[in-house]
């Protein structure tokens, strides 16, 4: 099974947007939604992100630290796309995170991008595993 939907609170969803609207593209997950400082983004297939600017959201800012959401993962179609990633990401308002070890801060069979966006909230970037027949 998959998520039915992950919402993020944030608190100046036209900035966010910008974003995060660069990356799902990237990613392939296509918008699915859009309302007065609200959208969405996903499928039936792997679940929807919703990403919102809602009265109720209190003026502090995330802390991927805290208690909570620490990140998001997504899957990548190869290395290429999360060096891809990588290196257009700070144009697009995402600051590199573990650059002293990118791509293996996950380990040496890990290949992945982490970024974060300004509001705080992490992305890990992860590129799909390649299977032997296709390294041949």
């Amino acid at each position: 099974m998959t998520f039915h939907h992950v919402e993020l609170w944030v608190a100046e969803f036209e900035a966010a947007e910008r974003r995060w609207q660069w990356l799902l593209d990237r990613l392939g997950w296509p918008r699915l939604d859009t309302w007065r400082r609200g959208a969405s983004w996903g499928s039936p297939a792997t679940g929807y992100l919703v990403m919102e600017q809602s009265p109720d959201v209190r003026d502090v800012p995330h802390d991927r630290m805290r208690p909570g959401l620490n990140h998001l993962a997504f899957w990548a179609d190869d290395p290429a796309a999360v060096d891809a990633l990588w290196a257009a990401a700070p144009e697009h308002g995402w600051r590199h995170l573990f650059a002293d070890s990118h791509p293996y801060a996950g380990g040496g069979q890990h290949y992945a991008a982490y970024l974060e966006d300004g509001d705080g909230f992490e992305v890990e970037v992860v590129a799909k595993p390649v299977s032997r027949q296709e390294r041949r």
